[in-house]
Order: C-alpha cells, then structure tokens, then sequence
C-alpha cells in the first residue's frame, strides 16, 4: 500500500489504543489462523493477480467518479464514487472476494457471514456461489423483514439465511449469531462485512476495501487535476469509509470526513453515532468507540437504514477520530431521507439510505465552498433495496403530514 498511514495494526492488533483481540481461546487460535494467512496471501503474487482478476471481470472494477452538475450549482463541485455500480451493487463485494479467496487458500469448505441492510450477504452469498463454498447468512429478525428483496437474492444464490431472533434482532445480534457458529464449525471461515471485529478483521476488510481510495485519487486528479477538499462516506462499521481515506490518508490538506447516522435524535436508543455520541468499550472482541447502556453493555441502536445500526465502530476509525487525521459527524433520518430523494430528482441515481447520509453532509457543507473545490462522496451502494421502505415512508407522511 502507498499511503504511509495506512500502516499495519500493532503485533496486538491495536491501532493506537483501538482494536485487539478480546476473545475467549478458542476464537483466538481461528483468529490467528486467519491472520497468518492473510500475512502469507499479501506476499503471494498470485493470490493478489487472482484478486485483481476477480475484481475486474466478476465485480466490474474500477468503479467510476462521477459529477453531480445539477446538485453543483451553488458552491463546492459534488462528486461520486460509483460504488453502486459494482456487481449486486454494493462495494461489499470488494471484501467478500478478498475474504472468500483466502477460506479457498485456508481450505475452509463453507463460509458464515452477518449482513444488516442485506448487501454483504448479498454478496457474500454470490461470491460462495462462484467459488463452490456452502454459505449461511445470519439476519436480524427486524433487517429480514425490513428487506425482503435481499433476504430473497441471498437465497436465490443458494444461502440458508439464518434469523437472529434475540434482543434488538438487529445487526448487533447477527454478528453475536454468527460468531456462535463460527466456533463450533471448524471447516467454517466467518467473512466478516465491516472493519470491526477482533484483529486480523479490521485490518483485513480495510486492505481489501483500500481499492476504493487508490481508484479515487487517481480518477479524481485525472478528472481535475486536483484533490478534493473533503472526502466523505457513511460510517457504520466503517468499511466503505475506511476504504476511501485509505487513499487519501497522508493528503493533509484533504480532509476525511464520517457521516454517521443521527436518527431520530440524539436522545439514547434513538440513534448510532458511535463515534459523535458514543465511548470507548469493547463488544464483539474489539475495543473501540461505542453506544453503552446504563450497565455499561452494548446500548439500544436505531437507524432509517439497516446497514448502519451497530453499536460500535471500526478502531482505525476510533483511532483516526482521535488523532484528529479525520473529522465524524452526524446525519437525521430526515436528512438521509431528502438526500435520497434529491439525488434520484436530479442525477438520476437512487442511492443506498446508508449512502444518503454522507451526501446529506456534501449537501450541507457544498455552499460553504468555492466551486472550484470538491467534494468526493463514496456512493457505496444503490438504493433498489430501500425503495419499498422509503415508499412506505413517504406514503406515510402524505397520510399523516405534520
């Protein structure tokens, strides 16, 4: 990797005082399996040309940037990065290629993955489908019903999507599902969707998502000669956003910018700003910025979008928050909600909820800048999958105005 600071975790797994491996013994020797092939995949030639291949000719890379003219008229230039646009349309392919590559290398037979809003078991689902890999997929209860079309893409693609039916039935208690029959299973190998989890995760999807950022310079100086002045992506987990500032980590004059999702309000239960809102703890064999409640545990989340409502956080992203390296900021429900809309009104492109919330903050800050300065926003996903949801939203709010 070209960026000096996209370095390595420590031997621990920390970047800075976030990450680590807070797990029983068991689940760190399968975690130190996988770190040690993952360190003997980066050296391998051959693997990083079958990766190259697979994301050329299966995922359709290198995603374009694009320019918004229409939503450019008053202040800074918007752009994209075209995400969306990869195969199933999401840029969790980028990781789920990377990751099912290396269970083939480790031998693993079948691969176990959690999704909230549904893309990374999309995609987890096809990419164990082309590798003849036997695939479960764990789903909150509430995410499976709120979406529906992915639930039945996944099986289409010949997963068993398996329902997490305790607590917030959410994103949290898939992983908590997941994690269950990892364990249990030896020939499994867990492809895990975000930069969070316990050392070698984070650092393994940041690696795989970095394409996004090295494709994003280079395009964006070859469209204008220049680099944006702010790069911003939601941050749920952190993978898509992770993978953008990857590219542009040591450009100290751009600055990184994480739009998580501001809910309802900020009032607890209502939201999942971890990093605007939240503290330092560990779930999930991780230590990192959070949402606790009262007793200290994993708190209550809620987002318009299921793909952005855990309760923590990716640690490089903790560590780059405290670093002051990037800057996170928050997005209301209603806000992603206007984004969504006005994207598809004026561009053409209906993006992912979870999308709409960085191009909300483009939107807010755009005015704030001359026009010969840009905003580079990572589109990373398309919105076919909420538009029943928004739909409904809408029909809502016509019936009940307030």
């Amino acid at each position: 990797m070209s960026n000096a600071l996209a370095s390595k975790p420590d031997s621990k797994g920390f970047f800075g005082a976030y990450g680590g491996q807070y797990v029983p013994e068991p689940l760190k020797a399968r975690l130190n399996e996988v770190a040690e092939a993952l360190a003997s995949a980066e050296k391998d030639p051959s693997f990083q040309q079958q990766l190259e291949s697979l994301n050329k000719n299966y995922a359709g890379r290198p995603s374009p940037v694009f320019y918004c003219a229409n939503l450019s008229q008053n202040g800074a230039q918007i752009w994209l990065k075209r995400e969306d646009l990869n195969h199933l349309g999401a840029h969790k392919i980028n990781n789920t290629l990377g990751q099912c590559l290396l269970a083939k290398r480790m031998g693993k037979t079948h691969v176990i993955a959690e999704t909230g809003a549904g893309q990374h078991g999309v995609a987890t689902a096809a990419t164990a489908a082309l590798m003849g890999l036997k695939c479960t997929i764990c789903m909150g209860e509430i995410d499976i019903e709120r979406q529906h079309l992915n639930v039945a893409r996944m099986e289409m693609l010949g997963a068993n999507v398996v329902a997490a039916k305790t607590g917030q039935r959410t994103l949290k208690e898939a992983v908590d599902e997941a994690l269950e029959q990892w364990i249990d299973d030896d020939s499994m190998f867990y492809v895990l969707g975000s930069a969070v989890g316990p050392h070698p995760y984070p650092y393994m999807v940041r690696l795989f998502q970095s394409v996004i950022g090295r494709e994003a310079r280079e395009q964006i100086l070859e469209a204008t000669g220049h680099l944006p002045a702010a790069c911003i992506a939601c941050v749920g987990g952190g993978s898509n956003a992770i993978g953008l500032f990857t590219g542009f980590l040591n450009d100290s004059d751009v600055r990184l910018i994480g739009v998580e999702p501001g809910g309802r309000s900020d009032n607890y239960g209502d939201h999942a700003a971890s990093l605007c809102l939240g503290e330092p703890g560990v779930l999930h064999g991780f230590y990192s910025y959070m949402i606790k409640n009262p007793q200290g545990g994993a708190g209550e989340v809620y987002s318009i979008s299921a793909g952005l409502d855990y309760p923590s956080v990716g640690p490089e992203h903790s560590s780059l928050k405290d670093s002051g390296r990037a800057e996170y900021v928050k997005i209301t429900d209603q806000e992603a909600l206007h984004a969504f809309l006005t994207l598809s009104r004026h561009e053409g492109i209906i993006p992912a909820l979870e999308s709409a919330h960085a191009l909300a903050y483009a939107l807010k800050i755009a005015p704030q800048f001359p026009h010969d300065q840009i905003l580079l926003v990572n589109l990373s996903g398309r919105g076919d999958k909420d538009v029943n949801q928004v739909e409904r939203i809408l029909r809502a709010e016509k019936k009940n105005p307030m």
